[in-house]
């Protein structure tokens, strides 16, 4: 199984692999094996859960190609995420003067009602 199927699984418990959750979904696990799954299975609920999603799958044995296109997917909102220009603060100097503005009207204004009230 190639790595890019690997990629979007990667973040699941690392006593299973990958291959055999696969193996397990398609039945072709032997026995043991699957027993071994089973109990594993009960132990942890949240992989419970997550098998019991994957198996109410109308094709589960497409689930490699759906694995494929999100990670193929995900890879290409990251890459857009990285090509996205970063604000460079030289385009908005105009932001700085209302600040540095802002700023001085408050200190005059508190001087000024010091002032009057003493």
């Amino acid at each position: 199984m190639s790595n890019d199927l690997k990629n979007i699984l990667s973040n699941l418990n690392k006593d299973v692999e990958q291959e055999k959750l696969l193996e397990y979904l398609n039945r072709t696990l032997s026995t043991e094996e699957q027993h071994a799954m089973e109990t594993h299975l009960n132990d942890d609920p949240f992989m419970s859960d997550a098998m019991d999603g994957l198996s109410q799958l109308q094709a589960p044995d497409k689930i490699s190609l759906m694995v494929y296109q999100l990670n193929k997917e995900l890879k290409n909102q990251l890459e857009k995420k990285k090509k996205r220009k970063k604000r460079v603060i030289t385009e908005t100097p105009w932001l700085y003067y209302t600040v540095i503005l802002l700023l001085l009207l408050a200190v005059v204004g508190y001087l000024v009602i010091k002032k009057i009230t003493s």
